[in-house]
This record gives structure tokens, sequence and C-alpha cells, in this order.
């Protein structure tokens, strides 16, 4: 029933991913009635990744606003179609946004109490990438992520992926304008910090958004760009 709900929301089909999680003991105790999730993936548009080459572009930025706000809508409609068949859902956003109030906290550490990523390999989508960035088999890292929490089971959760597929390859740790990736692989044991330090990516991200786009944001795109799981998967 719920993954019926979940398909007759994704327009058109194909351009999305979609998994069930098991997430009991894995997440804030604040939310703990909440103990399965939905992670939803949307493709992104490969012509405007292609043309992110030296840094983001401003089609690129607009598209990123324009894709969160999409997974925003999308999510309830979900929640409002779960909640008509007796389902509790919460709606994680797709990103951290300047108004909420909590975003003070989030700065001190670049994280947030429910990752779409945690989420995301939970459900069996992909993995880590050494950049941080979430990479799917079908859609590499060319893809924005939205998660809804539930209370009650939702009839099958996936088998998780428990650590990374990326093997040798070093691409996205070279061509990192900010050098913030160690090279190290993902694993579920592993600590982000381990392998990929956010705030120096936040920083360069920071610097290229005002050089490049004149904008007050933290936008890049060149890792999801040069992945060549992503390029292999293109349409």
């Amino acid at each position: 029933m719920i993954s019926d709900i979940v398909k007759r929301n994704l327009n058109p089909e194909a351009d999305f991913i979609f998994g069930f999680a098991d997430l009991n003991g894995l997440i804030s105790m604040k939310f703990d009635e909440y103990r399965y999730g939905i992670s939803i993936g949307k493709r992104l548009d490969d012509r405007i990744i292609d043309n992110i080459i030296e840094g983001p572009t401003i089609e690129y930025y607009n598209y990123y606003n324009q894709v969160n706000k999409e997974l925003a809508e999308l999510t309830r409609r979900i929640k409002s179609d779960l909640i008509e068949s007796g389902v509790e859902s919460m709606v994680i956003e797709p990103t951290v946004t300047h108004e909420e109030e909590k975003y003070k906290d989030y700065l001190k550490t670049l994280t947030v109490d429910i990752s779409h990523k945690l989420v995301a390999t939970r459900a069996g989508l992909g993995w880590i990438g050494k950049t941080d960035l979430f990479i799917s088999e079908k859609l590499g890292p060319r893809l924005r992520l939205v998660s809804i929490l539930l209370k009650q089971y939702t009839g099958t959760v996936a088998v998780p992926v428990d650590e990374s597929r990326c093997g040798g390859c070093a691409i996205c740790v070279e061509k990192c304008p900010a050098k913030a990736a160690s090279g190290k692989l993902w694993n579920i044991s592993t600590h982000r910090d381990e392998f990929f330090d956010a705030q120096k990516c936040r920083k360069k991200c920071s610097e290229l958004a005002r050089q490049r786009l004149n904008v007050d944001e933290r936008i890049c795109g060149l890792c999801v760009a040069i992945c060549p799981l992503g390029k292999k998967n293109k349409n």
C-alpha cells in the first residue's frame, strides 16, 4: 500500500529511485516513534550537470533550488496521501535553509538530526562517495534526495548498503577545488570527518558562488559532474 502511494506520485517514475529503510536505533531519540523511512531520489538533468566544468553555473544554481522545491512539494503530496490511508509520517525537507532556527547549530558541525544519505543507504539505494556525495548504482551522484519518516512498518525494507563501492577511483578527490577529501573509503563505521572536511568544502563553495554567480550561497557541483558512474548512466 505505502509503495503504491509513493509510486503514483513519482512522475515520470523513470526519473526517480526510492526505497524503504529500517531506522531503528539510528536516528535521534526525539524521532523515536518514527522507526522507518522512505528515501526518494530525483534524477538531475544531465545537460545542466555536464555544463559544470570549472565550477557552478547560474543554470545549475537555479536548477538546484528548483529541484529542492519540487521535492518538497512531492513529499507533501505523499504525506497527504499517507494521512488519507491512516499512515502517520514526517517529511524531512530536501536541504537546510537559512530561515530555519536550527541553522546556527547546523553551522557548527554541518550535520543534521536526520541525514538523507543515512536513510538512502539504509534503503539500499547506494553509498557515500569519497567527497561525501550520495552515489546510486542507477544515477551515480546525479540526483537529489528527500526523506519521509514513518511510524508504521512499510511492509518491506531493503538490504542496507554498508560500505563504499567506489573502489580505487579517485577522480573526485583529485578534482575537488577545496581538496576536502582524504581518499579514504566510507563504511558505516566511518565518521564523515575521517574522509571528508565538510567545512573546507563549504568555504570553497562559498568562494565559487561569489566569484562565478555573485550570490551568497554554498554551491559547486564539480564532483557531481565528473563522477564516472554518473556519466556512464546518463539517459
